[in-house]
């Protein structure tokens, strides 16, 4: 696996918690591991309970695709919600 795309997907993941979901920066965590498999998982927690969704951009926005540039390049991506009502994490799994 090359680096540009692991750095793409984790990049548009913090954006999104830094942009859309937390009051300051350190309420945004980032963590990133390998599975049995070799794919590599990102996570990243935040203190908001706001659920991301996928948007439609138009050719001209500079913003709204986010999500969609993640859906195409992973495995798979979700959201699970912290205990307590805390916040939520977002992940990514990419393909060895």
């Amino acid at each position: 696996m090359d680096d540009f795309v692991p750095c793409l997907v984790a990049s548009e993941l913090v954006t999104n918690a830094l942009r859309y979901a937390s009051a300051s920066d350190d309420d945004v965590t980032f963590r990133i591991g390998r599975d049995e498999d070799g794919a590599l998982w990102m996570e990243v927690q935040d203190a908001s309970c706001d659920l991301p969704c996928v948007q439609r951009a138009d050719t001209i926005s500079e913003a709204g695709r986010g999500l969609f540039i993640v859906d195409q390049f992973c495995r798979c991506w979700g959201v699970r919600p912290v205990a307590g009502k805390a916040g939520k994490i977002v992940f990514a799994v990419l393909n060895p």
